[in-house]
């Protein structure tokens, strides 16, 4: 019997064994790796001990607002960092005066808002309730909004009329209402992520982001709809849509404040981008975007999807305004580590001045470029028309930049580990393969060897991108074309996208401006020059105009 038992344990032994060996051998399949048997025999044991650790590490918990500590700085042309804060005149309307009904107010910009609201010929509170009045019955239409901050803007915007009323004016954001993407906290309010895991979830502080803009005098009338967890435009209660095109989603991730804008339900938002998360959804719904260079604008407070990828920047329907917003955004706050330095934003508006920029275009992907081929040629001819030389550029191809994009991914899996390990990933409403869910399991099989390896030549991928950029201020391309969406967001180079196509006459479209690391002046001007020569940002979603 004792003999019996025996043989029976030692089978099942060699069983595990065999089982265990079987298992590395199909690991190895996976990654890309040859092992001998004998390696294979020395390994598991280091196996067995990383997974004790792996354990451990789960045991502990790491909410989503727990730094990483890895910090992502890229390296920077340095020559094009200015070394002090110039004195900045944005050259506001001298004159703006009041329609004949409020409401036609929606689509005024911010900079034509602040001078009404300077010279008192509308108040912040009568602005705010406009808006919210907007927000209520348009918002249901759009599916744009998680969440209306009705209480705290009534308050602040009370609070701006008397201050501007006993002169003390903040600048030109002091009264205008706004909103933001509801992955930045904001005490007292929901913060959903547009998840339903966390579509009651609260988080007990204000994103930095939100308290600057409160520094500055604006007004927070809305938290704005996102894809769930920063990805389309789906979220729990519905797919955001485009105010042009309602049988068509706002794209995303920042498809709320794309749709609210584009509709005149806010005179601008604060959106984030990772991969797209601005540009897709302003080129969807006909407004403009500002990606700021990676580092420029704190994230504290923003959910983490990608910690060395993810931005925060304005979406608005005006050039002067992404940079009214964008200097009231700007700067370090001692909580984001990778805002490690307050570096000038030293914007300058004067046509002559801004032809005398150094312009580079991607040829190749002009010339190759399907999507909206015809306005960005179009714009090409439109600048030459007007004098601007451009500089034949190419996008550095020696790194495979679309192999880098599981950095991401990786990011992603990391920051939502315990969603995917207690299954709560379930919840969430898209559930196709190409979806949170299955990416962030899938992201689980991600070698750290890999993970690292792919930072490592993604350093070298912003060397190459700076020395492309090392004779140009400004870099014209396809919004869409080859890499250069993934290849920016890597590398960190700030972006402008605005429209180049009309959407009332059926073609609309949008190109994008790339500027060096913490020269988002020049784009910003060059885009404020170029939006004067077209008539695109005058055009509004019929259904939505006053």
């Amino acid at each position: 019997m004792r003999k019996l038992i025996f043989t029976v344990i030692t089978c099942l032994s060699v069983l595990v064994v065999q089982g265990q060996q079987d298992s590395i051998f199909q690991a190895m399949k996976l990654f890309g790796l040859d092992f001998t048997q004998e390696e294979v025999d020395s390994l598991r044991g280091g196996l067995e001990d990383n997974l004790s650790d792996f354990q451990k590490i789960r045991m502990q918990p790491l909410p989503n607002d727990l730094p990483y500590s890895l910090v992502f700085v890229p390296p920077v042309n340095l020559d094009y960092i200015s070394s002090e804060q110039l004195e900045v005149d944005f050259q506001l309307p001298g004159q703006v005066e009041m329609p004949a009904k409020i409401e036609e107010l929606a689509f005024y910009s911010v900079a034509e808002l602040s001078v009404l609201l300077q010279t008192r010929k509308v108040t912040s509170l009568e602005l705010t309730k406009m808006y919210l009045s907007r927000l209520k019955r348009f918002g249901d239409t759009l599916q744009c909004v998680v969440s209306l901050t009705e209480e705290l803007a009534m308050e602040q915007a009370k609070q701006a009329d008397e201050e501007i009323a006993a002169g003390r004016y903040r600048g030109p954001l002091h009264g205008i209402p706004y909103g933001v993407k509801d992955l930045l906290a904001v005490e007292g309010y929901k913060t959903t992520w547009g998840a339903m895991p966390f579509k009651d979830q609260e988080i007990n502080y204000t994103a930095t982001v939100v308290e600057k803009l409160e520094a500055a005098g604006a007004v927070l009338v809305a938290k704005l709809t996102l894809g769930a967890l920063a990805w389309g435009d789906v979220w729990y209660g519905g797919v955001t849509k485009n105010p042009w095109n309602l049988e068509q989603g706002s794209s995303g991730s920042s498809a709320g404040p794309a749709s609210a804008v584009a509709a005149g339900l806010v005179p601008f938002a604060i959106g984030s981008e990772t991969w797209g998360s601005i540009v897709s959804p302003s080129n969807r719904c006909g407004i403009m975007g500002l990606r700021p260079t990676f580092g420029r604008v704190s994230k504290y407070g923003a959910m983490a999807l990608s910690w060395s990828m993810d931005k925060l920047g304005p979406m608005c329907r005006d050039a002067t305004d992404l940079a009214l917003v964008f200097d009231a955004i700007r700067g370090s706050d001692g909580k984001d580590l990778e805002v490690l330095k307050d570096y000038p934003f030293n914007y300058e508006y004067e046509a002559d001045k801004v032809k005398n920029l150094r312009v580079g275009y991607l040829k190749g992907i002009f010339e190759a470029s399907g999507y909206n081929k015809s306005n960005d040629s179009t714009t090409l001819v439109l600048l030459r028309n007007q004098g601007i030389k451009m500089i034949e550029k190419e996008l550095p191809a020696e790194i495979p930049t679309s192999a880098l994009g599981f950095i991401l991914s990786a990011e992603a899996a990391a920051a939502f580990d315990e969603l995917t390990r207690s299954n709560q990933d379930d919840e969430l409403t898209r559930q196709i393969i190409n979806a949170w869910p299955n990416v962030l399991r899938s992201a689980r099989f991600i070698p750290a060897v890999e993970y690292i390896q792919a930072n490592r030549l993604r350093y070298l991928l912003v060397q190459q991108f700076n020395e492309m950029m090392a004779d140009i201020d400004v870099l014209i391309a396809p919004s869409f074309g080859g890499d250069q969406l993934l290849m920016t967001n890597l590398t960190g180079h700030p972006c402008v996208v605005l429209p180049n196509g009309s959407y009332e006459a059926g073609s609309s479209g949008t190109i994008t401006l790339i500027g060096n690391h913490f020269d988002e002046a020049s784009i910003l001007s060059f885009a404020r020059y170029l939006q004067a020569l077209t008539p695109f940002e005058d055009e509004h979603p019929q259904m939505f105009t006053p």
